[in-house]
């Protein structure tokens, strides 16, 4: 191959600074969180307190990630796309993590609880149907998967929408008491579904300052 398809050791550093930058960003909020509870900062309740947060976390990582597509139509720097794998897969991390904290936290690992929990609190359902959705994606975002799926890979990636749509159906359901907060994340979510219409993604790339 000529040497213009090779990747120079600069560029190869820069992209690995700029997903260890990610990386470190998106382990920060786990760290404060911990720490603010092992400093009994978290209020009286720091199991609630975790759970929420990380709560809030995940949806923030799965906005994040499918900002990503848009992002890189519309500035054309595939920084954003060499990150959408990582950042899906910590929307994961913090969606496993939430459940474990509820485990924890709030049942106690007694899980002969959870019927109960379930009859009471249905949006749990609707979480963990999220929860396997994201489990599907992150399983499938390698390249072994994509060869094995082909035509089928990206249709199966779009499930991350209504995925997107289940994860602000369990927090309306939690937070019903408190809509304002909501509202700010299902208008994020409607701004990032709606660059997916095809008149608006086919609008984006001319919207690059050339």
């Amino acid at each position: 191959m000529g040497s213009h398809t090779r990747r120079s050791p600069h560029g190869q550093t820069k992209w690995w600074i700029w997903r260890a930058g990610v990386f470190l960003a998106a382990l920060a909020p786990l760290l404060y969180w911990s720490w603010m509870v092992a400093n009994n900062a978290a209020g009286p309740e720091p199991g609630r307190y975790l759970l929420l947060n990380i709560g809030i976390g995940g949806l923030w990582m799965l906005l994040l990630t499918l900002c990503l597509t848009p992002l890189t139509k519309l500035t054309r720097w595939k920084g954003f796309a060499l990150i959408r794998r990582q950042l899906g897969l910590w929307a994961l991390t913090y969606a496993t993590l939430h459940l474990l904290s509820y485990a924890l936290f709030i049942l106690g690992l007694d899980w002969s609880r959870l019927g109960s929990e379930i009859i009471k609190r249905p949006y749990i359902i609707v979480g963990m149907i999220a929860l396997i959705g994201l489990a599907m994606l992150g399983a499938t975002s390698n390249r072994w998967a994509m060869k094995r799926l082909g035509k089928r890979w990206k249709p199966l990636h779009k499930c991350s929408y209504a995925i997107l749509g289940l994860v602000l159906l369990h927090f309306f359901w939690v937070v019903r008491a408190d809509m304002q907060e909501w509202a700010m994340y299902a208008a994020l979510a409607a701004l990032i579904m709606a660059t997916r219409l095809p008149p608006v993604a086919r609008t984006l790339p001319k919207l690059r300052t050339r």
